[in-house]
């Protein structure tokens, strides 16, 4: 490979000049003789023709200037400009081979008016350029942080935040409520997402986010800094109510305690930065009841009913106690819902009460209905437990004898009706099926049932493909989804239209396991048995 004769053009203040730009920018100064080599590269190209590969070099130790024309040597040349046959490249340097470079060295560049400008801007751009790549990388791994900055300007609500060594922007909505900064102004924020764009890395923050309060509650509480005490979740009414759940890994520290501080002091401090936001501090427990009981505080709970498959959980109140279990505009069940993960239904002991009547009259007109008996032996199976008709027909004998005033006679006599009357229905379902037209495919997809094929026909889904396109809410919708009678919960559903896509052929069984496996990231509660449970404080 030839070498070629280095045309020297002094230039040792460039390694200055480099090192100053550096310095102020905080990059690599090679990053910035770099930039200076395209700059000379471009006014070289602008000088022998753009067509040519035009390549300049500046020593690391002397700062000179080395500028050269490549010709690649060729087995078939596709542009003159820049190759040359292996013909006429050994005629050269017998010793080239294809792939190779004849290098012939140009004489110094005088740089005119226009090509020095244009020189500056390409320095300019490539400076620019590594200033915001370092700043990516250094702003990338600070996600999650608290930061300070100074105000530098506001546009439409949204404000610019000077880091010292990046902008970050503040959005409106990530702002609290009634907070206005002036250019100056210190302002602290979370770090919640950095981003690498074409005009530059964007930081955002914010002082809204729900970790935001964590991380403060971090700075305030030693304890929680060195991992004694856990925060599990938080919810935020941003500027105005918050929750945080806390549990403590040390059973001589009170988790609830250690957050107020002395006569509130630390708790306070956060108060002091979020602008008065009321916070309540709750003990965390493994039991969901207790700790949604926990979470409703200062209501008081009268009774709780948990349903673990569709994570909902019915409270029960006494009557005085509605107004302030639910809060203003219900802030407060909204708050524990979210710090809880449980959609929380709230019910005064005197509307659970009707609605328990209720429910036993409708379970026992089921019974008198299908069964033919009457008023009294229907109350009895209700108030033992019974719940539907196939309960009576398939549960163990014993259970019917366990009846005070049923005997085998009896027993066997309901059994008996009981699984009559469903033969009966499952003929007249059937029937139904066959009338409504429903497609075998959508009939035989795995945990269908009859009613539910047939509760379906009549809501004009009769295809594999009509339920395939169907989302889960149009389910399982509280009043008016197509298989709300039959509890479903929303995980339940979207898995049941997933697979009778998998079976229509619109996804694949690794789609199917890519979409039902569970989030990165998510929390697996500790299994450990917690501390008793104790009255939340707040501020």
């Amino acid at each position: 490979m030839e070498t070629a004769g280095a045309t020297p053009m002094p230039r040792t203040e460039l390694l200055n000049v480099a090192e100053t730009v550096a310095r102020e920018k905080g990059i690599e100064r090679d990053e910035v003789l770099e930039a200076m080599e395209m700059a000379i590269q471009k006014a070289g190209r602008s000088k022998y023709g753009q067509e040519n590969d035009i390549r300049a070099e500046i020593d690391r130790n002397s700062g000179e200037i080395r500028l050269a024309r490549y010709l690649e040597v060729a087995a078939e040349v596709e542009n003159e400009a820049t190759q040359l046959t292996l013909e006429e490249a050994q005629r050269r340097n017998p010793a080239l081979q294809v792939g190779e470079f004849i290098i012939d060295p140009l004489p110094p560049i005088d740089f005119g008016r226009i090509a020095a400008q244009t020189a500056k801007q390409v320095i300019v751009q490539r400076v620019r350029e590594a200033e915001r790549e370092r700043q990516y990388e250094e702003f990338k791994d600070r996600v999650a942080e608290i930061v300070n900055g100074l105000v530098k300007r506001e546009d439409f609500g949204n404000i610019t935040v000077d880091l010292g060594r990046g902008e970050a922007v503040i959005r409106r909505e990530e702002l609290l409520p009634r907070e206005k900064y002036r250019r100056g102004d210190r302002v602290r924020g979370y770090i919640y997402d950095v981003r690498r764009e074409q005009r530059g890395p964007q930081i955002f923050m914010s002082r809204t986010h729900p970790q935001f309060m964590a991380k403060l509650f971090g700075q305030e509480v030693p304890e929680i800094y060195d991992g004694i005490i856990e925060i599990k979740s938080v919810a935020r009414d941003p500027g105005s109510r918050a929750k945080i759940a806390v549990i403590s890994h040390d059973g001589s520290i009170d988790p609830v305690g250690a957050c107020v501080g002395m006569r509130g002091s630390r708790v306070q401090a956060v108060v002091a930065e979020l602008q008065g936001e009321k916070i309540d501090i709750i003990p965390w427990s493994q039991d969901p009841a207790t700790f949604v009981v926990n979470a409703l505080a200062p209501a008081e709970v009268a009774k709780v009913v948990l349903d673990e498959e569709t994570r909902k959980i019915e409270v029960v109140v006494p009557d005085e106690q509605l107004s302030l279990a639910i809060g203003r505009r219900g802030q407060n069940v909204r708050l524990a819902s979210t710090l809880s993960g449980w959609e929380i239904d709230i019910l005064t002991e005197e509307q659970e009460s009707e609605r328990r009547q209720a429910e036993v009259q409708m379970r026992s007109q089921t019974f008198i209905d299908a069964l033919d008996v009457d008023d009294v032996i229907a109350h009895f199976l209700v108030s033992e437990g019974f719940t539907s008709i196939e309960e009576v027909a398939f549960v163990p004998e014993e259970e019917l004898l366990a009846i005070e005033g049923f005997d085998n006679e009896v027993a066997q006599e309901l059994r008996l009706r009981a699984r009559n009357f469903l033969a009966k229905e499952n003929e007249r379902l059937e029937a139904r099926v066959v009338e409504l037209e429903i497609e075998e495919t959508l009939r035989d997809l795995p945990g269908m049932t009859t009613q539910m094929a047939v509760a379906l026909g009549e809501a004009e889904i009769k295809t594999l493909e009509d339920f395939a396109d169907l989302a889960s809410d149009e389910l399982t919708g509280s009043e008016d989804g197509l298989l709300s009678a039959f509890k479903l919960s929303e995980a339940e559903a979207n898995e049941f239209i997933l697979r009778a896509r998998v079976v229509a052929g619109w996804i694949t069984e690794e789609d199917l396991a890519v979409a039902l496996a569970p989030p990165e990231g998510a929390v697996v509660e500790a299994a450990e048995a917690e501390t008793e449970p104790q009255p939340p404080a707040d501020a």
